[in-house]
């Protein structure tokens, strides 16, 4: 992606709003970024559609806009989180803006689930010409290298400041091109260094594919 990105639109949930996913990666970025969040608590992207806040939002200018659909979406409807893909790409294509995916990860007693939730956002990200931002990869990649590692926070669902460490870590290592291996901690997370580095090598990992 272009060193030039700057303005980022993030439609998602909790999964996003959690831990300021956009405000770790200002300061983790290699430029100063502006960001603005259509966010609610176990949305869908169907939510945020027939809300029209997506329609009005994209009246600004936007370098890149973020779709993360509720988590469990994809693996129980592929269909359903495809046709809201697809919807969104129409508003988003109007507008100049790239799209891109932001691939989740499996629930803590569902790991086996995210092989499909791989493959719903590569399929449909594909099919668009989106941007794939492999969280969700990177997530399983870590946890191969050691299945204890706290990702995730107590519920089993959301990430815990290393989780959103590591999608932090995916999303500036991809649109600004950067070794995801070399970038720095926000220190307000207060995690482990050697967590630290295991994340951004999986980060590293699953952007290599």
């Amino acid at each position: 992606m272009a060193s030039s990105v700057s303005r980022l639109l993030f439609v998602g949930n909790s999964f996003t709003f959690r831990h300021d996913l956009p405000g770790l990666m200002a300061q983790m970025a290699p430029q100063s970024i502006e960001s603005q969040m259509i966010v609610a608590g176990g949305a869908s992207l169907r939510l945020h559609l027939n809300s029209g806040a997506v329609q009005t939002a994209l009246a600004e200018k936007w370098d890149i806009v973020i779709l993360q659909e509720q988590s469990t979406l994809p693996i129980k409807n592929t269909k359903r989180f495809h046709e809201n893909v697809r919807e969104m790409q129409e508003l988003i294509s109007e507008t100049g803006a790239q799209t891109a995916l932001y691939q989740t990860w499996a629930r803590q007693n569902a790991p086996a689930t995210q092989d499909t939730l791989n493959i719903a956002y590569e399929n449909i990200g594909r099919e668009i010409g989106a941007l794939l931002i492999p969280v969700g990869a990177a997530w399983q990649a870590a946890l191969a290298v050691q299945n204890d590692l706290p990702l995730y926070d107590s519920d089993g669902s959301h990430p815990s400041p290393l989780g959103s460490y590591l999608a932090a870590c995916v999303f500036v290592a991809k649109l600004w091109q950067k070794d995801a291996r070399g970038l720095l901690v926000p220190e307000a997370l207060k995690i482990e260094e050697s967590h630290a580095a295991l994340v951004r090598d999986a980060a590293w990992q699953a952007l290599q594919i």
